[in-house]
C-alpha cells in the first residue's frame, strides 16, 4: 500500500466520531461565541411546552433533508435517567406515539406566559381524560405518559419519566393506525419498506444486512468517483498542456491528482452514508472518521495544487526578464502552504472533536510572551518584505554582504540563501539585510578592465602612436566593449618599459562572457603589436659604458604629416587585422554551459549544427 493511503486509512480507523451529549452538541468543539449562539437558540426552542413540542415536530419532519435535525429532536428529551440510551430510537418512539394518539394542535399547548401565570413547572399532553377518553377505552390503562417539565435552567423537555416509559407505551400503541405524521422519516425507512423482510430482521454487529449491502455500494461509489475525477482531471490537464505548448510532469501530475480523487471519494462517502441510515454509533464513528479523512485529503490536495501551480509559475518566470517574480513565486507558494496547513489543523481538530477554544484562549493570554519570543522571526519576516519592495538584488545576482559573497539562490520568509564560489551555502537572516550594505555585482551594466601594457624603450614614437590608436580601434569595433568611454594612452615611463594605460569597459551579461571577451581583446592586442613590430618589455637592466663609444646620431625632425601618417597607418593596420574576423558579421552570444559532449563551433565560438552525426566533436 502506498504511504499516503496507509496514513489516511489509519487515521480513518482511529478517528473518533462526535460524541453526542444530551443537548446533541459536540463537547469542546465550539468557540465561546458559537456556544453562546447555541445556548440562545436552545433557550428559544425549549422556552415553553408549546415551543418544545413545535421544535420536536419540526425536527422530526426535517430528518429526510437535514441530518442535524436528529440532534434538535434529541435535545427535546430529558435523558438524565438513561444517559447511554439510543437517542434516535427514543425520538422515533415518541414520534410514533404522538402520531397514533392525535393530530397535535400546537397552538392549543400553553406558551411560556401561560405557564408563568399558572406558576406551573409541569404540563401533561397524554393522557388527558377528556381528549383521550375514547383511546383510553381501547388500550386500557396506559403504560406511560407524555409529560413536559421545566428544569432549573428554565428549559422545557419531555421529562425523564416519559423517556423511561417510551418503549412500553410505543409497544402498547403499535397496533393503532396513524392519525397524523408518517412512518417514513428517512431514506432508510423508505428502503426498508421495499426490501425483503429478512434483510431487515437479520443483524450482524448491530447493523442490518441491507445496510451492509448499502455500505458496500457506497464504498464502490466512492472508488468510482475517485477514478472518474482523476481521469477527467488527467485528460483536462493534458489538453491544457497541449493548448499552451507546455510539457507536463507525469509524476507531479499523478501526485497531485491522487489526493484530489480521495477528496472526491470522501465527499461521496459522507453524502451517501445518509442513504444507508445506520442509526447506530457505527454511523457516528464513520461520520467522524470520514470528516477527518476529508480534511486531510482536502488539505493535501490544496498543498499539491500549490506545488503544481508554483512549478508552472516558476517556468513562466524563467521566461521573463524581470527577476522579482522569481522571488515572489516561492514566497507566495510558502504563504499559501502555511495558510492551508493552518486551516487543515483547525478543521482536523474540529473533526477529531479536540477542544480548540482553550487553545485560542491560551494564545490570547500568551500573546505578549509569544511576541517577545518571536521577535527575531518577525524581524526576519519584515526583512523579507523589505527585500521584495526595495529589491536590492534578484535571484541569480552576484552580491557581497559584509563578508558573504556569492550568487543569490532563494529568498524565504526568514532568510536568504547565497551560494558561494566554493559551492557552500550561506544563510543570511533577512533582518540583517535591512541594516547591511549590499554590494550587487549583478546589477553592473559595465565591467571595468584596467591594465598596463609595457613596451620596450626602443619603440619608435610612431609605432607607439600606431599601437595606441590600433587598440582604440579594437575597442570601438569589438562586440561587447563600451564604445562611448575608454582611455588608451602612453602615460608612464616605467623602470623597464614605456607604459601604455588601457582603461575600458565590457558590456556583458555575466562573468563568463566577460572573461571570454577579455581574452578576445587581449589576443587581438598581441596580434596588433606583432603586426606593428611593437615588442612588449620585461624587467631588464642595460649597462651603458660611455668612454670610447661614438656619440648617437640625432633622429630626423618630424614633418607636418608625420603623426597623421602614423595614425592612419595604425587605423589601417587595425582594420586589416580585423577585416576577416568572423565576429564582424555576427555578434557572439553569451556563454552557455552544457554537460553534453562539446558541440562543433564556428570561428566566432558559436555552436553550429552538423549534418554528419558521426563527425568528431571539438
Amino acid at each position: 500500500m502506498k504511504p499516503i493511503r496507509l496514513v489516511l486509512v489509519v487515521l480513518l480507523l482511529l478517528a473518533p466520531g462526535p460524541a453526542f451529549t444530551q443537548e446533541g452538541e459536540t463537547p469542546g468543539g465550539l468557540t465561546a461565541a458559537r456556544a453562546d449562539e447555541k445556548a440562545r437558540s436552545r433557550a428559544e426552542r425549549l422556552a415553553s411546552p408549546r415551543s418544545t413540542m413545535r421544535s420536536f415536530l419540526v425536527a422530526m419532519n426535517d430528518l429526510w433533508d437535514r441530518p442535524s435535525a436528529w440532534n434538535e429532536a434529541i435535545s427535546c428529551l430529558d435523558l438524565d435517567l438513561v444517559p447511554d440510551a439510543d437517542g434516535r430510537a427514543l425520538v422515533r418512539q415518541l414520534y410514533a406515539i404522538l402520531n397514533r394518539v392525535e393530530l397535535v394542535d400546537v397552538e392549543a399547548i400553553p406558551d411560556a406566559a401561560a405557564m408563568e401565570r399558572q406558576e406551573l413547572g409541569e404540563w401533561t399532553w397524554f393522557p388527558d381524560r377528556v381528549r383521550h377518553r375514547n383511546l383510553l377505552r381501547r388500550i386500557g390503562p396506559p403504560a406511560g405518559g407524555v409529560v413536559l417539565t421545566r428544569n432549573d435552567a428554565g428549559l422545557w423537555r419531555f421529562d425523564s419519566g416519559t423517556v423511561a416509559t417510551l418503549p412500553a407505551l410505543e409497544a402498547q400503541l403499535a397496533d393503532l393506525p396513524l392519525v397524523a405524521g408518517t412512518e417514513v422519516l428517512t431514506f432508510g425507512d423508505w428502503v426498508e419498506e421495499r426490501v425483503p423482510k429478512n434483510l431487515i430482521a437479520t443483524h450482524f454487529m448491530g447493523v442490518k444486512v441491507w445496510q451492509w449491502i448499502g455500505l458496500f455500494f457506497v464504498i464502490l461509489l466512492g472508488l468510482v468517483a475517485d477514478a472518474l475525477v482523476r481521469g477527467v482531471l488527467r485528460v483536462t490537464s493534458h489538453r491544457l498542456a497541449e493548448g499552451v505548448g507546455g510539457r507536463e510532469d507525469p509524476e507531479q501530475l499523478r501526485r497531485t491528482l491522487r489526493p484530489i480523487g480521495l477528496t472526491a471519494a470522501a465527499l461521496v462517502w459522507l453524502l451517501a452514508l445518509r442513504i444507508v441510515d445506520l442509526r447506530t454509533t457505527v454511523e457516528l464513528i464513520l461520520q467522524g472518521a470520514l470528516q477527518t479523512f476529508l480534511v486531510i485529503s482536502a488539505t493535501l490536495s490544496a498543498w499539491r495544487l500549490i506545488d503544481l501551480a508554483a512549478g508552472v509559475a516558476l517556468s513562466s518566470a524563467e521566461q521573463t526578464e524581470s527577476k522579482i517574480d522569481d522571488i515572489l513565486v516561492p514566497l507566495v507558494s510558502r504563504a499559501l502552504k502555511l495558510f492551508v496547513a493552518t486551516m487543515g489543523l483547525v478543521y482536523a481538530a474540529d473533526a477529531l472533536d479536540l477542544p480548540i477554544a482553550p487553545l485560542l484562549a491560551s494564545l490570547t493570554v500568551a500573546g505578549v510572551g509569544f511576541s517577545f519570543a518571536a521577535k527575531d522571526t518577525v524581524e526576519n519576516f519584515f526583512g523579507s518584505i523589505a527585500v521584495i519592495l526595495d529589491r536590492p538584488f534578484d535571484i541569480g545576482d552576484w552580491i557581497v554582504i559584509d563578508d558573504t559573497e556569492g550568487i543569490v539562490e532563494a529568498v524565504g520568509f526568514r532568510s536568504t540563501r547565497v551560494r558561494t564560489f566554493y559551492n557552500s551555502q550561506i544563510t543570511v537572516p533577512n533582518a540583517n539585510l535591512v541594516r547591511a550594505r549590499v554590494d550587487n555585482y549583478g546589477r553592473r551594466r559595465f565591467r571595468r578592465w584596467k591594465t598596463t601594457l609595457g613596451v620596450q624603450y626602443d619603440t619608435p614614437p610612431e609605432r607607439l602612436i600606431a599601437f595606441t590608436e590600433g587598440i582604440r580601434e579594437l575597442i570601438r569595433t569589438h562586440p561587447y566593449t563600451r564604445k562611448d568611454y575608454y582611455q588608451v594612452w602612453c602615460n608612464e615611463f616605467g623602470a623597464s618599459s614605456l607604459d601604455v594605460m588601457l582603461y575600458m569597459f565590457f558590456e556583458v551579461p555575466d562573468w563568463n562572457t566577460e572573461l571570454r571577451e577579455r581574452e578576445r581583446l587581449f589576443l587581438d592586442i598581441v596580434r596588433l603589436a606583432d603586426q606593428l613590430g611593437v615588442q612588449f618589455a620585461f624587467p631588464t637592466q642595460t649597462l651603458h659604458v660611455f668612454p670610447g663609444e661614438p656619440a648617437a646620431e640625432p633622429a630626423a625632425q618630424p614633418g607636418a604629416r608625420t603623426e597623421g601618417v602614423a595614425t592612419t597607418e595604425g587605423v589601417r593596420t587595425a582594420q586589416r587585422l580585423m577585416a576577416d574576423q568572423p565576429w564582424r558579421l555576427e555578434k557572439p552570444g553569451p556563454v552557455v554551459f552544457s554537460t553534453a559532449p562539446t558541440e562543433l563551433l564556428d570561428a566566432a565560438g558559436n555552436p553550429v549544427e552538423s549534418d554528419d552525426d558521426t563527425s568528431p566533436q571539438s
